[in-house]
């Protein structure tokens, strides 16, 4: 029988495209976004738990947040938080855990997820994750787990795969693109080859130590002599100089689009990256004219709306369509409900007016 998988959880953004509610200090995975009493976080391990044992878990993050962590999952012991001195990218990320697990177990499974997502019917979800585990078995393949598009989303990295003739949900990876524009992203879902990236991942440890000894070499030397820095003391000490020495790459740009071993498993599980505002607008519950209200609000004329207020304060709002109006500490936030394009420039400028508003 084998062992269960490692589970390495991404955790270190600053989920930007939540400001004001995000902060630099505390980003959306450390919150109840969702309202349900847990937050993006801790609803990850709630998932991955009935799939792996919490002590197979890795939570990579900033160092800055580790405390949170800590706080938020005391299932884990410290030594499973993977600090991060620097930002450095995906690429980096997986790099670090891999080698730190192929460090505890060279014949290790891993299932590679984001920690800020949602997925609706995890029955079917566990069943996909398996399944993935199961294919990654066979020679050194990579396997992305890719959603059915079911619209032309902007916001979502897209996976274009080859037929396979023996049919199945496996399939080989064509190309990986990044967000497209709308037009481009109409003709995605038209051509019926494409799926959205979710950004989870299931390997053989072994298999993504090969694609990085190959693809990204050099990344895979620094990180190959912390050998003896892994699991003690100093490991902290080796990670600052690693990541002191490597580029800022992601693992889609510097592995996935580069090895001819990445396949795509074919996915519906009712999952959301809950990447912006919109995509929350999207799952929460709406009034008759589709509005998100978390306030203490009366609203007038206002449609296709997202209001999220302190309760102490009554909001009124007349004669808005496609509005996010946010109050978070001590920042009032009324824009366009899709601007979600729009994020970087407004932390841009708001740290222009003080570090303490972002």
């Amino acid at each position: 029988m084998q062992k269960q998988p490692y589970i390495v959880v991404l955790a270190g953004g600053i989920g930007s495209k939540f400001w004001p509610y995000s902060r630099n200090n505390y980003p959306k995975q450390f919150l109840d976004i969702l309202g349900t009493g847990r937050t993006l976080l801790q609803m990850t391990f709630d998932r991955f738990v009935k799939l792996s044992d919490p002590k197979n878990f890795l939570v990579v993050t900033n160092q800055m947040y580790v405390d949170i962590v800590r706080e938020q999952l005391p299932e884990i012991s410290a030594c499973q938080i993977l600090a991060e001195p620097l930002r450095r990218n995906t690429a980096t990320c997986v790099a670090y855990a891999s080698y730190r697990i192929q460090s505890e177990d060279p014949n290790a499974r891993v299932i590679l997820t984001p920690s800020d997502h949602l997925i609706l019917d995890e029955l079917a979800f566990q069943k996909k994750i398996n399944e993935g585990l199961k294919e990654a078995e066979n020679h050194h393949r990579l396997i992305a787990i890719g959603i059915e598009p079911n619209r032309p989303e902007t916001g979502y990295g897209y996976i274009q795969y080859k037929e396979n003739p023996s049919g199945g949900a496996l399939k080989k990876v064509k190309t990986f693109t990044e967000k497209p524009d709308e037009k481009l992203a109409e003709t995605f879902l038209e051509s019926g080859d494409f799926l959205w990236n979710s950004g989870m991942f299931v390997w053989k440890n072994s298999s993504i130590i090969q694609a990085f000894e190959k693809q990204m070499p050099e990344v895979a030397e620094v990180f190959e002599e912390g050998d003896g820095f892994y699991g003690s003391e100093n490991e902290y000490d080796f990670v600052k100089k690693a990541y002191s020495l490597v580029k800022n790459v992601s693992l889609d740009y510097g592995i996935m689009e580069k090895s001819e071993d990445v396949f795509v498993l074919k996915s519906n599980f009712g999952w959301s990256d809950l990447g912006s505002w919109m995509s929350v607008h999207q799952i929460k519950e709406r009034d008759a004219d589709n509005n998100v209200v978390d306030a203490n609000a009366v609203l007038y004329d206002t449609t296709n709306s997202y209001i999220k207020v302190s309760p102490k304060k009554l909001v009124v709002v007349h004669g808005l369509d496609n509005y996010l109006i946010n109050e978070t500490e001590n920042v009032i936030l009324i824009c366009k409900l899709d601007a979600e394009k729009k994020f970087k420039e407004f932390v841009s400028d708001a740290k222009n007016k003080g570090e303490g508003f972002i």
